[in-house]
């Protein structure tokens, strides 16, 4: 199967840590992203191999069947998140990076992969193009709401 990856860049004024609460820890509701999520049973919270279940809008109650299962596949606190989440007929992979940044501030590096799991070669390929810039429009998009995920979490 082929791949299709892009990265992007942000910097933030503030520190790692803070970043890594907004970007790492997967809490029942984001409201930047309007998702809710389910994890899997890990008695020692979320951490490589946590599987999760997310699902747009506010739960109440258990997600739909057939909503996308996520699981951690890196984790190095406070630097480094992966998750990979199951989309039918895709599979798409969220990498984030943290480094230290200008002025006490955070470089937040982000690369997305999609994956296609099923479908024709040809129909993939005639969709390369298309899904290049698909990739990176979402790279763009989930580095745009940065600020807002640091926001959210600073008065908590």
């Amino acid at each position: 199967m082929s791949t299709t990856t892009a990265t992007g860049v942000r910097d933030v004024p503030e520190p790692p840590a803070q970043v890594w609460r907004a970007l790492a820890v997967l809490e029942p509701y984001c409201s930047v992203c309007d998702v809710s999520y389910v994890l899997g049973d890990s008695p020692a919270g979320p951490g490589l191999g946590t599987t999760f279940v997310c699902a747009p809008g506010r739960l109440d109650g258990a997600p739909a069947a057939g909503a996308p299962q996520g699981e951690i596949v890196e984790w190095d606190p406070p630097r480094l998140v992966a998750t990979r989440l199951r989309l039918t007929p895709e599979m798409w992979t969220t990498r984030i990076e943290l480094a230290d940044g200008a002025d006490g501030g955070t470089r937040v590096t982000m690369t997305i992969t999609h994956e296609p799991t099923g479908g024709s070669r040809v129909v993939r390929r005639l969709q390369r193009g298309a899904l290049r810039r698909l990739v990176q429009r979402t790279v763009d998009a989930e580095l745009a709401k940065v600020p807002a995920h640091v926001e959210r979490i600073s008065g908590t």
